[in-house]
């Protein structure tokens, strides 16, 4: 009886002793999923506009736990930076207006805040901006074309405008090596003049994707693809001795065709990730995605699942926009088997949700229980204090 009483006090002086040595020790804590929100350039919050503006924009990111700011600085041709290359009119009235450069002072206030903030880019997209430095320099040779050598901005709606949804917007062509100078040139100024950013986060590196959309150069005669430059169209010959525009005859040509115009937005990003990469090793850089893969590779020549899996950019956001929930999670889930050596985000369209905040609760949910790499909303405009109490 005495041994049992003794070698039972013993356990219990061991228990004690593994449980105070157990308090002792700091609990690991699960890093938090990155949370991102957009600032576009069309905020109507105006954040830039003012150093109250800039303390607000930090105010309300740590009220909702968003730890990523993904800023624009570049949209349509016009620099929203201080700029020596592009059109910087907005850059100056937003210095004007706030008596000093507010993006110097979001990148030390986000700093210090544990924010991280990357510069949004705009790449091949120019809006509606017909003035863009690029343009008057170069010409409309540089943009890409559809297969009836149209622009995908619409000048004059023709007898096909019935039938297909164009995105009405002036396109950049990537296979122009004019281009990818002039995009290299403007990612080269952002990060030396702004070394604070954490990455650069690109946008529209894509062709245009009209609606419906055609799986490919062999359905053209159903409906409209780009790529068409004329530029893009004289290399491709150079290459192979096809004329894309007139002598498309077989699957294989097809084929080649639309790998080439593929290649051309992938060989952008690679040049611009290595030009970020060498200069400033610790940048991110990630690209803004159509979140439906077949789309996304056949249709607007954006083959981000190729991307992660040769590790060529370190994580893509899908534009998730949606309110069906249903749809959101089976996106989600079958785009998050494509991660690769990368990561993949979730881009959630807030402002289609803003007035029931009850639907984006539910879809934030679905969305974490699927366990994605960061999440970013769309945008700061609708962060009202409803969506900002889901997020607590």
């Amino acid at each position: 009886m005495k041994h049992k009483t003794l070698t039972l006090l013993l356990i219990c002086y061991l228990f004690s002793f593994r449980l105070a040595l157990a308090e002792d020790q700091p609990i690991p804590v699960k890093p938090a999923v990155p949370r991102g929100i957009w600032v576009s350039v069309f905020s109507a919050k105006k954040m830039l506009y003012s150093e109250a503006g800039v303390h607000n924009l930090i105010a309300q990111c740590n009220k909702a736990k968003i730890n990523e700011i993904y800023l624009q600085i570049f949209q349509s041709g016009n620099a929203y930076y201080d700029s020596r290359i592009a059109d910087k009119t907005k850059y100056d009235q937003m210095v004007a207006s706030a008596g000093l450069d507010t993006l110097d002072l979001l990148l030390r206030e986000a700093g210090q805040n544990n924010i991280k903030v990357f510069a949004w880019v705009n790449i091949l997209g120019l809006g509606k901006n017909e003035k863009a430095d690029i343009l008057n320099k170069y010409g409309s040779s540089i943009l890409t074309r559809d297969q009836y050598q149209r622009p995908s901005k619409i000048s004059t709606s023709t007898e096909l405008d019935k039938y297909y949804l164009r995105e009405d917007m002036i396109f950049l062509e990537p296979g122009d090596t004019r281009v990818e100078t002039y995009i290299l040139t403007i990612i080269n100024e952002i990060i030396n003049r702004y070394p604070l950013f954490s990455g650069i986060h690109l946008d529209y590196l894509r062709y245009p994707s009209p609606i419906p959309f055609v799986p490919g150069s062999r359905f053209n005669k159903f409906g409209l693809t780009y790529g068409y430059g004329l530029m893009n169209i004289e290399r491709f010959r150079d290459k192979t001795g096809i004329n894309a525009l007139d002598t498309l005859n077989n699957e294989d040509e097809y084929l080649a065709w639309d790998n080439w115009k593929r290649q051309q937005v992938t060989d952008l990003l690679r040049k611009i990730t290595s030009l970020v990469k060498v200069k400033s090793p610790g940048l991110a850089v990630s690209c803004a995605v159509i979140p439906v893969t077949e789309r996304a590779y056949s249709n607007a020549f954006q083959d981000w699942s190729g991307w992660l899996e040769e590790g060529i950019i370190d994580y893509v956001v899908l534009m998730s926009y949606t309110k069906d929930n249903q749809f959101a999670k089976e996106v989600v889930k079958s785009s998050l088997g494509h991660r690769g050596k990368g990561k993949i985000y979730v881009g959630m369209g807030v402002f289609l949700m803003k007035d029931n905040p009850d639907l984006f609760s539910n879809q934030l949910r679905l969305i974490n229980d699927l366990a994605p790499d960061g999440v970013v909303l769309y945008s700061i405009d609708d962060l009202t204090d409803q969506v900002i109490g889901y997020l607590n």
